[in-house]
């Protein structure tokens, strides 16, 4: 290697040799980054903004949670930023499959929705951040690096719906929560709630009629529901869709 010369490894170290050999090497981690939104235009100004930084590394792009969970796995990317409201499989729910999959991976939420719910939902599915879509990209920034150093963000705007929701959760442990239900059971509770048919579902996870059948009666029997109409009601209460997808 050349003094002066840049170079970078298959782990995104980089590093230079400074010209004078008395000098120290200087070594700077880049952060990669898969982006994940269901608004493709969202995702062209994130990135834009994202390269800008000289320690960002946008190594893929996502368009929904199934996609994000594939792309998780082979990217294997340091942080994933995370749209909250997806159609077919919801951040939270994206956010739970992949750091089940990939541990070391580390998700920031980026949403629009500063409801409790929504919050509550990112969080217990293991997300270390969640920052407005209107927050300025410095904080957006920032978020990214606090948490892939280690801690947990939220911004200062919703910190205190965070605590309450928390507070909430244990005074009332027994509260209806999507944690009950299997990875496949909560996908189904979202494309019902989106208004797919069963078929339309069997076709979409690659299963019979029959399966989605029977995982819907649990679903119903594990959360006390007696009707689809009190799934959608679920769905939304506990942030696992919208009706304004």
């Amino acid at each position: 290697m050349l003094k002066g010369e840049v170079k970078t490894n298959s782990r995104g170290i980089t590093w230079t040799l400074a010209a004078n050999e008395q000098d120290l090497v200087f070594i700077v981690m880049s952060i990669h980054i898969l982006l994940v939104d269901d608004h493709k235009i969202f995702r062209e100004g994130i990135r834009a903004l994202l390269e800008k930084e000289p320690n960002f590394v946008v190594v893929g792009e996502a368009q929904d949670g199934r996609e994000a969970v594939e792309l998780a796995k082979e990217k294997r990317p340091d942080i994933v930023i995370m749209d909250v409201s997806m159609p077919r499989l919801s951040g939270p729910e994206a956010t739970r499959q992949i750091i089940a999959a990939c541990p070391d991976v580390r998700i920031v939420c980026l949403s629009m929705f500063a409801e409790q719910r929504f919050i509550t939902a990112a969080l217990e599915a293991g997300a270390k951040g969640y920052v407005l879509k209107d927050c300025s990209w410095e904080e957006v920034a920032q978020a990214i690096q606090a948490v892939h150093d280690g801690q947990t963000y939220l911004c200062p705007r919703i910190a205190g719906v965070a605590l309450e929701g928390f507070r909430a959760r244990q005074v009332k442990p027994d509260l209806p929560s999507h944690g009950r239900l299997s990875p496949r059971e909560r996908e189904i509770v979202q494309l019902l709630a989106e208004g797919y048919s069963t078929k339309e579902i069997a076709n979409q996870l690659h299963v019979s009629v029959k399966t989605v059948n029977t995982h819907r009666e649990h679903i119903m029997e594990k959360l006390k529901l007696e009707s689809l109409a009190a799934i959608i009601k679920y769905a939304i209460r506990e942030g696992i869709t919208t009706m304004n997808e």
